[in-house]
């Protein structure tokens, strides 16, 4: 039945089928995480360092209705040319939106619902999304995110969440969810832009090797959800604490003023952060994902070893 609404490229299929590493990338981070040009340039090199690696690349979105594992580098350019005018697309939103065969650019939740679909276990993200500042005295905006997490099956690479989130909360929420939290090489939850939080992991793995063993283990006793990979940015590459707070402070104070709430206020944050920070804030972001990227695809050769 799902052969339906999904649609497998060829070069991710043929992986599957010789049981070659894959890994998932999502598309919410090419149309409405950053601007033309930079977020198919971005796209293109995440999708490169994956091979570089030795893994098939797997950019998920829907076109036309279809759900795609797979896209073309047209089919990148039109999702990055197109932005914000393509819908942005969690769970809830797939039937409609195939239903209408619209396009749409999927988010961490959706992403890991389609990989499901496909048989992809390994996705490669910027940020996940969580419990926003502020949720437990003034709104329940917590995202969607974090219910996939809880049930789906496929691991998270990514550096923390969103650190214009509270991630104390979003830690809280995952530990209550029995979603294991896994510092790679870092003792220390990473937040996003930053290696540092205050906030520790679960459990710190070294090598993709081990990580890969203990996923293993954790599906084959039969205990649903993800895992999530904390991959702190690289030190190089990383803001200073003081200036992205302030940035985030500054963000979040005007987003208040506008009232933009739900699925508009994340786009709306991230850029104006990358306002107030001259284009540092976009940068960082930039280079997290390609480390995501390369550590994903470690990641999923390792567990196609096993």
């Amino acid at each position: 039945m799902l052969t339906n609404y999904l649609q497998i490229a060829p070069p991710v299929l043929e992986a599957l089928e010789n049981e070659q590493p894959v890994v998932a990338l999502e598309s919410t981070i090419i149309a409405h995480g950053m601007p033309f040009p930079q977020n198919k340039e971005t796209a293109l090199r995440v999708e490169q360092l994956v091979r570089e690696e030795g893994a098939v690349p797997a950019t998920i979105a829907i076109l036309g209705g279809q759900l795609r594992v797979g896209l073309s580098e047209e089919e990148i350019d039109y999702i990055a040319q197109k932005g914000k005018k393509v819908h942005k697309a969690s769970r809830r939103d797939i039937p409609f939106l195939v239903a209408q065969k619209e396009d749409a650019a999927t988010t961490v939740a959706a992403t890991m619902l389609i990989a499901k679909m496909a048989g992809l276990t390994v996705f490669a993200t910027g940020g996940i999304g969580g419990v926003h500042r502020e949720t437990e005295s003034k709104s329940m905006d917590i995202s969607a995110d974090l219910q996939e997490l809880a049930k789906t099956n496929v691991v998270v690479v990514c550096a923390g969440v969103k650190s214009i989130l509270d991630i104390g909360l979003t830690l809280e929420y995952l530990e209550t969810h029995g979603v294991p939290v896994v510092g790679y090489q870092t003792n220390e939850f990473p937040s996003f832009y930053t290696r540092e939080s205050g906030f520790n992991v679960d459990y710190r793995i070294d090598s993709t090797a081990e990580l890969a063993k203990a996923i293993r283990m954790k599906w084959e006793m039969g205990l649903e959800g993800s895992v999530i990979v904390a991959n702190p940015i690289p030190s190089e590459f990383e803001m200073p604490i003081g200036a992205i707070d302030q940035a985030i402070a500054l963000a979040l104070n005007e987003a208040k003023q506008q009232n933009i709430s739900g699925k508009k206020i994340t786009p709306f944050l991230l850029s104006h952060i990358k306002e107030l920070t001259k284009g540092e804030s976009l940068r960082s972001n930039i280079q997290l994902v390609y480390n995501n990227a390369k550590v994903a695809a470690q990641l999923a050769k390792s567990m196609a070893n096993l």
